[in-house]
């Protein structure tokens, strides 16, 4: 089922929580909204499942205005952080709840009903736990039931808002790869809100980055991670290092110092690039030069903290080899080997990338 967004807006009295934004969702995608608190991420979900009305703007399922059907009819699986499942009732009569309270003309019979929930309590990895009640439940398992239960109305469109979010790191690790499998085989339309990068970068076929009501950019992890369309998505996704520089004649300088990169334009601007896309110069009275303060291994790299310039005040941390030793008190000077200027904004410019060029 595709999902179409056009022009979307969500106020809550005064303040606008959604500002124009329109989305194309294709059938069978997984698509990750993400972004910090306050983004509006849960909110547009919630208007998709028909929680909230828009202020302005179309919700489309298919050729269909959503709108102009009731929720309960919008056939919408919808999986909470929480897991709001019904303490009182069993793991077998929460899976088999939104079937039972169907309008009588499509309801299955009570013995369909208990059939296709013991089938999806199998397909979730819980067989065996029907009679179970869900305090007796860890937290994965919770979660799972909760997608069961939302899987057994045969949703067009399954929504998840932080599902793993109250889950420890190794069970949402788990559970992550077990729900790329399952939408793997079940083929439904599924939109996940997440703050966690690793996350939408690890399950989606594409992410959705949203800030302060807007969708800062839409593609693909390696899009969004390699070609960040806005100094947010470049500081927002990854590890990200930014300086204040200034552009003329073609040149980028920091600190009045050539970096020996080249750019349009003129003026103001912060260079941004990731710790690890640099390498090594030794062309005098070029590039990046600091002084070690400190250094820790992380991974397969070394982690070195710089000081640039005589005053020990501005720093940057980078990514060397970890079998190159350094010390403190050692000068490394170096260049960014992949970068994106993004000029001082205007209120309304978005911070949207400089077009640059190799030196």
């Amino acid at each position: 089922m595709d999902v179409t967004l056009r022009k979307i807006a969500k106020e809550f009295g005064s303040t606008a929580a959604l500002h124009e934004l329109s989305l194309d969702i294709r059938s069978g995608e997984l698509i990750a909204l993400l972004g910090p608190s306050g983004s509006g991420k849960t909110t547009l979900l919630r208007l998709i499942a028909g929680l909230e009305t828009p202020s302005a703007g179309t919700v489309m399922f298919g050729e269909e205005d959503a709108a102009r059907r009731p929720v309960q009819d919008r056939r919408v699986g919808f999986v909470f952080q929480h897991y709001a499942l019904f303490r009182h009732m069993t793991v077998l009569e929460n899976v088999s709840f939104g079937l039972s309270v169907r309008p009588r003309a499509s309801r299955p019979t009570a013995s369909e009903t208990r059939r296709r929930a013991l089938e999806l309590l199998d397909f979730v990895q819980l067989p065996g736990l029907g009679g179970r009640y869900p305090a007796q439940l860890s937290g994965g398992q919770r979660q799972r039931v909760a997608l069961a239960r939302a899987l057994a109305i045969e949703p067009r469109v399954l929504l998840l808002d932080e599902p793993f979010g109250a889950l420890d790191a190794q069970v949402r690790r788990d559970l992550r790869r077990w729900l790329r499998e399952v939408h793997d085989r079940t083929g439904h339309t599924t939109i996940f809100v997440t703050h966690d990068q690793e996350e939408a970068m690890e399950l989606a076929d594409r992410v959705v980055v949203m800030s302060q009501g807007r969708i800062e950019q839409v593609g693909t992890p390696d899009e969004i991670h390699d070609a960040p369309a806005s100094a947010f998505v470049h500081g927002f996704i990854g590890e990200s290092v930014k300086l204040p520089v200034e552009i003329g004649q073609g040149i980028i300088r920091h600190a009045g110092r050539p970096l020996g990169l080249r750019a349009h334009g003129r003026g103001a601007s912060t260079l941004y690039f990731r710790p690890h896309e640099i390498s090594r110069i030794v062309s005098p009275g070029e590039g990046l030069s600091g002084t070690v303060v400190s250094y820790r291994r992380v991974g397969g790299l070394r982690r070195v903290e710089l000081a640039l310039g005589p005053d020990d005040g501005e720093r940057v941390e980078i990514d060397i080899p970890a079998g190159e030793q350094v010390s403190t008190g050692d000068t490394i000077t170096f260049r960014p080997t992949n970068w994106r200027l993004y000029p001082e904004p205007a209120a309304d410019e978005g911070h949207r990338p400089l077009e640059v060029k190799y030196a």
